[in-house]
């Protein structure tokens, strides 16, 4: 069958398990859906349901489609972490052998001073924190003083929190910049994060002016698709992940309504390829901050737009839904949890077929590669064929 479209479209942080080693990271018992479903007395997504998330994975409120309309599963993540970075690289056949670093103390101390010193200015903070929680505690002397908020998580992040009075978006764009050149080699972590904030002491409020700096990409399914003369259309934050290489277009996104809308208009009109989306409110705006009862009504939200999206494509497009990581509102963590991905697999007039468990998030490469009719990858194995009458 003829291949006009690929869809990969990531619902950010909506775990579907914890996976085997779970443990190691803290993460046992993490079960994004299934925990917030029980959190908030069942879930209601019937466009999904139809589809078949629930004969991927047992949630409250959302039975196993007796005919489901998308072929289903799961996926393991082979590389080791749980960061966004890690899941959508290895998505694009990018299997790490070691984890990002990342600090649980802070970072060196020699570390922040070359920073400081490179950006002309002392900071604040240098402590693994709720970004939430940071700029409440340290946001009246941050005020005071003009120093930006440096912070980092579980995840390999480097963070820069300032108020957009104190220190404008786009300077605060540039001295992350600059810590995206300092932290290469043995401090190269996945992202450096630009977190724009404001209000008042007691009120302060983070911006969607949020800005992700992340660590150059090795070559993957992306460099591959533009080499071969097939275009990629990026939405939200994928070309930030990719650092921008191989994405012909981008909708430069920022919150769940509009990458929705993205999605609509690009099913609608979009040319590329690879139309290659990440939707991120679920995992900031509900997982980091233990919020059970928005993560179900952020869902609940996309599930309700989807059907508009699946009735403009036709047989000729394939859309996968999945995610990158776990985030369970319902635990004592505010961080990632080392979960399954979710997979579903829709192609209009496709009978949908258990795909089973998949042992890399690579397997999305390789289907898309043989749609595209392009040489196999070191990693993963297609499930085209359960997308094919």
């Amino acid at each position: 069958m003829v291949t006009r479209r690929v869809f990969v479209v990531v619902l950010d942080g909506v775990g579907a398990g914890e996976l085997p080693d779970a443990d190691q990271y803290g993460d046992a018992g993490s079960n994004t859906l299934a925990n917030t479903a029980r959190a908030v007395g069942g879930l209601r997504l019937p466009c999904m349901q139809r589809l078949g998330l629930g004969n991927a994975v047992p949630i409250a409120g959302v039975p196993p489609a007796r005919e489901p309309r998308a072929s289903y599963g799961r996926m393991r993540e082979r590389s080791p972490g749980k960061d966004s970075v890690t899941g959508h690289w290895e998505m694009m056949g990018i299997v790490l052998s070691r984890p990002f670093p990342t600090y649980p103390r802070g970072f060196p101390e020699s570390l922040i001073a070359e920073f400081e010193r490179q950006i002309g200015m002392r900071t604040l903070g240098n402590v693994p924190a709720s970004g939430t929680e940071i700029i409440q505690n340290l946001g009246q002397e941050h005020l005071w003083t003009g120093y930006p908020i440096v912070y980092t998580s579980a995840d390999s992040v480097f963070q820069v929190a300032a108020h957009e009075e104190i220190i404008p978006p786009e300077r605060l764009y540039a001295i992350c910049q600059t810590a995206r050149n300092l932290l290469q080699g043995e401090h190269a972590v996945g992202r450096v994060i630009a977190r724009p904030f404001v209000g008042r002491p007691g009120s302060f409020v983070r911006t969607e002016r949020r800005r992700d700096f992340p660590l150059a990409p090795p070559p993957n399914l992306l460099d591959e698709l533009t080499n071969a003369g097939h275009r990629v259309h990026a939405i939200g934050k994928i070309n930030e992940f990719f650092a921008g290489r191989g994405i012909a277009e981008w909708d430069a996104t920022t919150n769940n309504a509009d990458h929705t809308q993205a999605l609509l208009r690009a099913a609608g009109e979009s040319s590329a390829s690879l139309i290659f989306a990440n939707l991120e409110d679920f995992d900031m705006l509900y997982g980091h901050r233990n919020d059970p009862v928005g993560f179900a009504a952020a869902l609940a939200a996309f599930d309700a737009a989807l059907p508009a999206i699946l009735e403009r494509l036709d047989a000729r497009d394939l859309l996968i839904l999945t995610n990158d990581h776990g985030n369970d509102p319902t635990t004592p963590s505010t961080d990632h949890s080392r979960e399954h991905a979710f997979l579903l697999a829709y192609r209009p007039g496709i009978r949908g077929r258990r795909i089973g468990e998949r042992e890399t998030f690579a397997d999305i490469a390789a289907t898309v590669r043989e749609a595209f009719h392009l040489p196999a990858g070191e990693h993963g194995e297609s499930f085209l064929a359960y997308c094919s009458p």
